[in-house]
């Protein structure tokens, strides 16, 4: 008897060890495909999720605030074509992670939020599950797709839809719900494996038609003052080396839009980056790879773009075609493959753009390069915006593998103009939305993803969306360099209480704030300098030791404009006094 008790207990033993559950299937469905980091803050439900992935191997990194999560997992998703993972919470959680994953959607980065759910039953009765909320419904809206798994052994499917959503065509944020009961759901170890899919060719190429190309090309060929303009989507394509092509067999200047810097080093000689007004509005063909003509380029319309041009458009999406104005030769297709079909028929006869165009453009180039010059070599007490990214484009020149995070208002647009730029994707900034807070969660990730160093340059109200992180920062031992360019305030730290009350300007923070505190307080280095040459020395050190670094810069609280450059979007009071 007691053999066959023993006999009992070993099959038992066995049947036991041949089941596995929601939760190592959602793990093993990712590791599957390739997705080794999670993004997230663990907590009801999905904490034994966060534990169990970090046991069988993957990279979870734990934040303060599920934004900051959403944030890292959708530069991830831009830094390595794969989808960036947030893991959240339910309800409060969920929606912390929707802004990013809205943000993600936009710009067009591959992410996948994955959050955990109060249990349908009572989420469609509405009888008060705790945080009890329609996800799926709200997440809907904000990204590309959305889906709920309900059984175990359709997680792989889940999966593999969300991985497929989130890269194939025009690349976005994917919503997947996983209920909490699904999680705990069990099933056969070797049904639970033979359900699991790895995604074959998530993002097939779409190749061009001829017929566009041909246009395309007849139009570069016809034009008199060509321009080459260069969008993200141009970075995330990873075509660099026949974009560096196209552009230097035409002999077209070229223009990159901010995450574009880098495709080209920013001192080419065909970089028409520091005449960007003049070329926008005196170009007559128009070529864009990877960019719309959105809010950022003026739609293409108005005072910016000056007289009538032709534009031709590469883009994935057919129905970006004529978004805001006609597109004389649009070409359709994945970016890599659209531009090696125009490479190819250039050929070796392509006239380079006349003289007179050329020399006009870089005339203006070479002059505004001057103008800036001037500004950066300054040396004024307190710094002021330019004489301080005098020092961190220096560091970049001698750092240029580095990744250049950077956030702000004035901060943002002033870094955009002098911060030269000399690999592609190293320069991730808030991109379509304008969005403020990305910074440390940019700054996580794209260490993370990399493994070499960040430099991180925020302005001061532009690090309070997500200074806590610098917890994170240092929890991980992350070699992240923040600098923060401290003016006491919103666009200016100078402003008064028009009703002279106590209470301070709407704009102003605390004067003399110390934010490398935080990050000491926290075991990282802190460095308050005030001079050129102690902000110079402070970078190269954090650079240098790979310790995480604040460098609290403190800029002439009367430097900066109002809105930074885009004044026009805020309409001014018409109220009398």
């Amino acid at each position: 008897m007691a053999e066959v008790g023993n006999e009992l207990q070993r099959h038992a033993a066995e049947e036991h060890q041949a089941q596995t559950d929601g939760f190592h299937l959602v793990i093993d469905a990712l590791k599957l495909n390739g997705i080794e980091n999670i993004y997230g803050l663990p907590g009801i439900p999905v904490t034994d999720l966060a534990r169990l992935a970090q046991a069988n191997g993957m990279r979870v990194i734990s934040f303060r605030h599920e934004q900051n999560a959403g944030n890292a997992a959708a530069i991830a998703g831009f830094i390595s074509q794969k989808p960036g993972v947030c893991l959240t919470v339910s309800a409060p959680g969920f929606l912390n992670g929707l802004t990013a994953l809205a943000h993600a959607t936009t710009n067009c980065f591959p992410m996948i939020l994955i959050s955990g759910s109060s249990e349908r039953e009572i989420v469609d009765l509405q009888q008060g599950d705790y945080e009890e909320m329609d996800q799926l419904a709200i997440a809907r809206p904000h990204a590309k797709a959305a889906f709920r798994v309900l059984h175990a052994e359709d997680i792989g499917v889940g999966i593999a839809r969300a991985i497929r959503a989130a890269v194939s065509g025009r690349p976005g944020g994917v919503y997947l719900d996983l209920p909490a009961k699904l999680l705990g759901q069990s099933l056969e170890a070797e049904k639970g494996r033979k359900s699991l899919i790895k995604v074959v060719d998530p993002a097939p190429r779409q190749l061009p038609a001829p017929d566009s190309v041909d246009r395309a090309v007849a139009l570069l060929k016809g034009a008199k003052r060509p321009l080459i303009l260069l969008g993200k989507g141009a970075a995330y394509a990873r075509a660099d080396e026949d974009i560096r092509a196209l552009v230097e067999k035409t002999g077209i200047p070229y223009l990159p839009m901010s995450m574009a810097k880098g495709l080209l080093p920013d001192t080419h000689p065909q970089s028409a980056s520091a005449a960007r007004s003049y070329v926008l509005a005196e170009a007559d063909v128009v070529l864009l790879v990877g960019a719309r003509l959105n809010w950022l380029l003026a739609h293409g319309k108005g005072k910016t773009w000056g007289g009538p041009k032709q534009f031709i458009q590469i883009d994935i999406s057919p129905t970006e075609m004529d978004s805001n104005v006609a597109i004389a030769a649009p070409v359709v297709g994945d970016i890599g493959s659209c531009v090696s079909a125009i490479l190819g028929k250039v050929g070796n006869d392509f006239a380079k753009p006349p003289a007179d165009w050329l020399n006009a453009v870089y005339e203006r180039k070479d002059k505004n390069l001057a103008k800036m010059g001037e500004m950066l070599n300054k040396e004024v007490s307190p710094m002021n915006f330019h004489t301080a990214l005098r020092v961190l484009k220096d560091v970049i020149k001698a750092n240029p593998g580095i990744s250049f995070v950077n956030e702000g208002a004035n901060t943002l647009d002033y870094a955009r103009a002098v911060i030269d730029m000399y690999e592609p994707r190293k320069r991730l900034d808030v991109g379509t939305w304008g969005v403020m807070g990305v910074g440390m969660g940019y700054a996580v990730a794209a260490a993370v993803e990399t493994k070499k160093p960040v430099l991180a340059l925020c302005g001061d109200s532009a690090f309070g969306f997500s200074g806590m992180e610098v917890e994170t920062i240092c929890r991980y031992n992350l070699p992240v360099c923040i600098v923060i360019f401290n003016n006491n305030g919103i666009y200016k730290g100078i402003d008064k209480n028009p009703t002279g009350g106590a209470d301070p300007a709407v704009t102003t923070f605390v004067p003399g704030a110390r934010y490398d505190k935080m990050m000491e307080a926290f075991g990282g280095v802190g460095a308050n300098v005030t001079t050129t040459a102690e902000l110079e020395a402070a970078v190269n050190e954090a650079l240098r030791s790979g310790k995480p670094t604040l460098v609290n810069a403190v800029i002439d609280p009367s430097a900066g404009t109002e809105s930074g450059r885009l004044t026009n979007l805020n309409p001014q009071s018409s109220a009398k006094k």
